[in-house]
């Protein structure tokens, strides 16, 4: 009866420790969004095209990055959708927005 338990126990303990694995790898990702959403929302408010260029490229694999002017400021977002563990769970949609006041006239 304890061998039992210990083997559910085991099963239990290496699911919790693949889902933190998980969560960690997703929380990763939404940081690499946020600061591509920064990094290309401040080289655009300088006008900067070639460092815009470079930011893009730079951007995490499947990521789409709007760039947008709203009155005087630039809105970027990136999203993708992330699929940690292969293509046979779910996909997380991760986004990051950044907002940021065009320099200069």
């Amino acid at each position: 009866m304890v061998t039992l338990e210990l083997a559910f126990g085991a099963i239990f303990a290496a699911l919790l420790t693949i889902g933190l694995a998980m969560l960690i790898g997703l929380g990763i990702l939404l940081a690499r969004c946020h600061e591509t959403a920064a990094e290309v929302a401040r080289q655009e408010a300088r006008a900067d095209a070639a460092a815009v260029a470079k930011a893009i490229s730079d951007r995490p694999r499947g990521a789409r990055v709007e760039v947008r002017r709203s009155g005087v400021d630039v809105v970027v977002s990136v999203s993708v959708e992330a699929r940690p563990w292969g293509s046979f769970l779910p996909a997380v949609p991760i986004a990051a927005q950044a907002v940021v006041l065009r320099e200069g006239g």
